[in-house]
This record gives structure tokens, C-alpha cells and sequence, in this order.
């Protein structure tokens, strides 16, 4: 077995270090979450941690871990009582891999004995592992939703129940939760996010030698692993020292009623939801103390917690990055430090260093774009007037549920029905391999009627294999969203490319709320460009959403066959995923050779092809043309407008209730 590379010499990352021996002294800080560009060594520190952490003891032969002094009452290897002395045994770091199925995380039942025989064979999953030490999961923002579900069920109760059709199990689980993730692919759900006590964020050294000795360490690790480790053993050695030292002088430290005044309008200022952020932010404090070799927490304590706790929990504007204003949080603990405790949400409207946004952005008052008359696009207009500066986008609102119609068998998600491992059961088939959801109702008809030729006499059923049927089952599938945004001069006029960049904003939120891929195609001038190639990261598409240009003619056929082409390529990588494309135009068509004919013919592959479409029609004014229309039924698809996107329209509602009634 390889080395493993010592924690010690580990190079820069110092808050990433300082979070996970916090950790180590406190488990009950609350676990880390790791948050940085990839190549940073993320996965490295975290593996490294498991040699500082103190050995566990555990009841001999106890498959979840029990402790000796306190084994769990209700462990299924148990009873444990009089189980004496205990076996000692280095903390476990148990990976959760990406791609692993809800039974590898929670165990299995074998369902075939438990019918049959009436017997629990429980098969331990990874959190009975992880129990008492580091459950750790690499790229956390990738993991599938139900197993999202099931480690916070297990981390707010410190228990794993297993249910398969009467037949339950449940274990202790407690364990340190550290997670690494690149927010380039995509962000995680607030409910799992809130759950990790610390967050950090790393980058890669911009210093040439910093640089340098991150080689030169990485270099001679993989020449002579054992002698680099032995090299770094001393070190280790005192590290793993204070790590013991500090929890020894844990409960003696003392979190002073000031210092708590400071926790508590810290959160209060930062506008964190909840009471979780309070409590880490002590805990941490507390443990920072400790580390220190201090019985008194101070207020040094309380401002590293902050920058270490709350990132992550502070209210902010959905694609706004995790950060805490430090300029903001200087002046909170300074004001909370007195003895009679100003009211933090005074705080709240003080000077404004980067705390409050403003309200809706108003557009310089001398934008051209409000004086260019809408039907202007189609006169000639010269090369250099076409391009005009970013408009900022509207707020952005709540959308109405854009799906792909028919069932998929795509990647779980919120979005489209697809044929899942999870959700509703609609009917029983014969297993394909290892059965996982039972479908009892139809197990039970598949064998009854072969109950005498069995010599049944009993009033057990008689259950074989081939009698066992798989549920199958409907859920939600994530999809890929393709937006196709129109950035010519006619989107600019009125000023209506705010409104609609408000509008593609908006179903971008919704994207990530349902677990969506997304891309962005933009065209104006002559040409087409893929803005964002198909991504999880919904905040870079609303990055470059941001500072997407407007101006020049409407070259729609290009954008809708560049559109094309990026689906082609992207059938090719995931062939499961279904996509839904989204073009936001007024239909104009004025760019190339024969615009509106070729406009057509791009729009006829997509319906050829089946491809899912939605229009939103940008026409605004009193005389409208109905291109946007035209456009939907060439697609194949449905045309909505800016109004009727909104979740809330009385014009949608209203157009639901004809579309039923026709």
C-alpha cells in the first residue's frame, strides 16, 4: 500500500489546513466544505488528515464500529453488553464515489432471504464504514440527488434506517463530513450546503516559488514515498501532539458572554438564515481557542470562525460567489464588542461597502438603444453603429415549468418525467441483474399460483427466484437546456435586451433548481457564437449572460444551426440526456443571403429531429408581426412571451385555461 503523503508538507493552503485541524480537534464543528479550481491539491490535504486523527476503539467484531464505553443499544450486531475491553484501530476515511447507488451508500437487504427464510442479512453500506471517522466526498456538486437525501438524513439524526418492504435496519452513523467540489461544474443544493460546518475556498499559488516547492515536495513523493513520509515524520509527530493536546483542553475553554454578543450579531448582520450558523461559529471559536492553547475565547477567535463559517450561509443573490465582507465584518465585532451590545441590525443599513445592492439597475440616461425606433433593424445600417454596450438585466422572477414532453431515461433531476430508481412505482418487470426495489404485490402474484406444485404446507409463502419482480418507477430527470439567445439591434430597441436578459437569468435559476445542464448560443451581426458550451455551471452562463453585447443585424439561421450542431456533439457524450431549446427572439430573420428561407430550413432540422422547443417572443410595441410564432411552429414547438413566462401571469393562466378547454 502506498504512503500516504503527509499532511504536514503540504504546501500554502493554510485556511484549508487550519479548517481541518478544527476538525480533527472538534468533530462537532461540523465537517468541511472544499470549494477551488481543480489541480489545487484539495483531495490531497483532505487524505492526508486521516494520519493526525487519534486511533478509535471499538467492540471486537462489531461491523459498525460500536464504542466499548457506550456501544449502541440498537446495533445490529449487537446486544454489546459486557463486551469488556475494546481493540484499538486507526480512524477510517471512507470515499462516497460520485456514481455509487443509494445501496453501496446505505447497505443492502437481501431480499430474496428475507422473504424466503425470514432473515435480516444486512450487508453494511459506506456510512456504517464511516461511523466514528471521515466520510468524504470528491466533487460533492455531482452527487445524485437521492444520495444528497440520504446523507442529510443520516447527518441531522446520526442514523441510517434501511426500508425495503417491512424489513428495516437502522445503525448509528456519525461521522466528519468533508466534501471538495469545483463550482466551475455547477453549485451545491443549499440544503447539503448548509450542512457543512466550515467552508474554504482554494486557488492555485500565483507565486514562482511557492510554485516551485509544491513540485519539488510532489517530485520526491513519487521517487521514495516511504523516505519522503519518514522526512516529515517529526513533524507529523508534533502536529498529531497538539491535535491531542487540544481536545484535552476543550472543555476547559471558556466562550465569554461577549464573545457570544459577537457571534450573534456577526449572524445577525450577515443576515444568515437559521440558528446553525450561531452554533458552528461558537463551536469553532471554541476550538480555535483550543488549538491556540488559550482557555478564553477572543475576539480573534470569533472573526477567524466567521470567515470560516459563514461564507457560505450569508443570504446573497442566487449566481452571487460565497465571500463575507471582512470591511463589514470588522466593524459588526467592533460595535458588538461594548458592553451594553448595539443592535446588530443597525449594521444593516450603514455605509455601503459592498453590503446592500441597489435597487432595479437604471440604464444610462443617454442610451441610444431607447431612441432607435423597433422597425429600424430593417433599413441598412452601418457597420460601426451596430455594437452597443451591455445591458444590465431585470430582476430576475419565477418561471413557469418548461419541460420535455414524452418519459426519459436521463440523469436524475427536477425536470421531465424519466424512468428512475426513484419515485412513484407504475408497474413490475423481471430483474435485470441485482434486484434493489422490490415490487411486492407483484412478487406475491408471480408465486401464488405455484404454491401446491411446491409442496407448500404452511402458512408461509414459497418464494423462489424467478418469482421476484423489479418496481419500476417515474421520477424527474435532469435535461439540457440550450438557450439560444438573439443579441442583434432589434433586441436592443425600447431597451428590451434588460428585460430579456432578466428573462434567460430567470430560467437559468430554474435550471439549477431542477438539475439541468446548460448552454448558451448567441448570434447578431453575421455569425453565430457558443457562448458557454454545455455545462452544470449555471453561474458561468449567467456570467457571460451579463456581459453579452448587443447590436447589428439578425443572422437567426446561424444561431439556430449553430444551436444544432452543439446538440449533435452533445448527443454523442450523453446520449441519455434529452435537451430542450430555448430561443429568446423577436423572430426577425435579417442577416445572410435569403434570412427568413434559411431561418426556416434551420428550424425544420429541429422538428425533424424531435427536438423539445420553446420561443420566447421579445415583441413588444402596439403593432406586432407574430415572427416568434411562426418561428415556434416551424420548430415543432411552443411560442410564450415575456408575460407569459412569468409563473405568476394572469395572461398564461389565462391561455392554460383556453389551450384545456380546446
Amino acid at each position: 500500500m502506498t504512503t500516504p503523503f503527509p499532511f504536514t508538507a503540504v504546501v500554502g493552503q493554510d485556511d484549508l489546513r487550519l479548517a481541518l485541524l478544527l476538525n480533527a480537534v472538534s468533530p462537532s464543528v461540523g465537517g468541511v466544505l472544499v470549494r477551488g479550481e481543480k489541480g489545487t491539491a484539495k483531495s490531497t490535504a483532505v487524505r492526508a488528515l486521516t494520519t493526525l486523527l487519534p486511533e478509535v476503539s471499538v467492540v471486537p467484531g462489531c461491523r459498525f464500529s460500536c464504542d466499548p464505553a457506550s456501544p449502541d443499544p440498537g446495533c445490529p450486531d449487537g446486544p454489546h453488553e459486557g463486551a469488556g475491553g475494546g481493540a484499538s484501530r486507526p480512524a477510517r476515511m471512507v470515499e462516497l464515489p460520485v456514481g455509487a447507488s443509494e445501496d453501496r451508500l446505505v447497505g443492502a437487504l437481501d431480499i430474496e432471504r428475507a422473504l424466503a427464510e425470514g432473515v435480516k442479512a444486512f450487508e453494511p453500506g459506506l456510512l456504517a464504514a464511516a461511523h466514528r471517522g471521515i466520510l468524504y466526498v470528491d466533487e460533492v456538486n455531482l452527487l445524485h440527488d437521492h444520495l444528497v437525501d440520504l446523507l442529510l438524513d443520516a447527518a441531522a439524526m446520526g442514523a441510517s434506517y434501511v426500508e425495503r418492504e417491512g424489513v428495516s435496519v437502522r445503525h448509528a452513523a456519525r461521522f466528519l463530513l468533508v466534501g471538495t467540489m469545483n463550482p466551475e461544474e455547477g453549485e451545491l443544493r443549499p440544503q447539503l450546503l448548509d450542512r457543512f460546518g466550515l467552508t474554504v475556498e482554494v486557488s492555485a499559488s500565483r507565486e514562482p516559488d511557492q510554485r516551485v516547492e509544491v513540485v519539488r515536495r510532489r517530485l520526491a513523493y513519487d521517487d521514495d514515498p516511504a523516505g519522503f513520509a519518514a522526512r516529515w515524520a517529526d513533524e507529523e509527530a508534533a502536529v498529531r501532539q497538539r491535535i491531542v493536546a487540544a481536545r484535552e483542553l476543550l472543555p476547559s475553554v471558556r466562550l465569554g458572554d461577549g464573545a457570544l454578543r459577537q457571534i450573534a450579531a456577526t449572524c445577525a448582520a450577515f443576515e444568515v438564515d437559521g440558528m446553525r450558523a450561531d452554533i458552528v461559529m461558537a463551536r469553532t471559536a471554541t476550538a480555535l481557542a483550543a488549538w491556540a492553547g488559550r482557555t478564553e475565547v477572543l475576539a480573534e477567535d470569533v472573526r477567524q470562525a466567521a470567515l470560516l463559517a459563514l461564507p457560505h450561509r450569508r443570504r446573497r443573490n442566487p449566481f452571487d460567489a460565497p465571500g463575507l465582507d471582512e470591511d463589514k465584518l470588522d466593524e459588526t465585532l467592533e460595535e458588538s464588542s461594548g458592553d451594553d451590545g448595539p443592535d446588530p441590525d443597525g449594521d444593516g443599513g450603514g455605509p455601503g461597502g459592498g453590503g446592500g445592492q441597489p435597487g432595479p439597475d437604471e440604464g444610462p440616461a443617454g442610451d441610444g438603444a431607447g431612441a432607435q425606433p423597433e422597425g429600424g433593424e430593417g433599413e441598412p445600417a452601418p457597420a460601426g453603429a451596430g455594437e452597443q454596450s451591455p445591458a444590465p438585466a431585470a430582476e430576475p422572477f419565477r418561471t413557469k415549468v418548461l419541460s420535455v414532453p414524452g418519459i426519459g431515461e436521463g440523469a436524475a433531476g427536477r425536470r421531465s418525467r424519466a424512468r428512475t430508481e426513484h419515485g412513484r412505482t407504475t408497474g413490475a418487470r423481471r430483474p435485470q441483474g441485482t434486484l434493489t426495489k422490490l415490487h411486492l404485490a407483484a412478487t406475491v402474484r408471480a408465486a401464488a399460483p405455484h404454491q401446491r406444485a411446491r409442496g407448500r404446507s404452511g402458512r408461509g409463502l414459497v418464494v423462489r427466484r424467478d418469482d421476484l419482480r423489479q418496481a419500476t418507477r417515474e421520477g424527474r430527470e435532469g435535461n439540457l437546456v440550450l438557450f439560444v439567445v438573439d443579441a442583434s439591434g432589434s433586441m436592443a430597441a425600447r431597451q428590451r435586451m434588460g428585460a430579456v436578459k432578466g428573462a434567460v437569468l430567470s430560467l437559468l435559476l430554474d435550471a439549477y433548481q431542477r438539475r439541468d445542464k446548460v448552454g448558451l448560443v448567441t448570434f447578431r451581426g453575421s455569425a453565430a457564437d457558443v457562448a458557454l458550451p454545455p455545462t452544470s455551471s449555471v453561474d458561468a452562463a449567467a456570467a457571460r449572460l451579463e456581459s453579452l453585447p448587443t447590436g447589428g443585424r439578425t443572422p437567426l439561421a446561424a444561431g439556430l444551426l449553430k444551436a444544432h450542431d452543439v446538440l449533435r456533439v452533445e448527443r454523442l457524450r450523453d446520449p441519455a440526456r434529452r435537451a430542450l431549446v430555448v430561443v429568446v427572439t423577436d423572430g426577425r430573420a435579417t442577416g445572410g443571403p435569403e434570412p427568413v428561407a434559411l431561418a426556416s430550413r434551420a428550424a425544420r432540422l429541429f422538428a425533424a429531429e424531435g427536438v423539445a422547443s420553446v420561443v420566447v417572443d421579445c415583441e413588444s410595441g402596439p403593432v406586432r408581426l407574430g415572427l416568434a410564432g411562426r418561428l415556434a411552429g416551424e420548430l415543432g414547438g411552443t411560442a410564450v412571451t415575456l408575460d407569459e413566462l412569468r409563473a405568476d401571469s394572469i395572461a398564461g393562466l389565462v391561455k392554460d385555461v383556453q389551450r384545456r378547454a380546446a
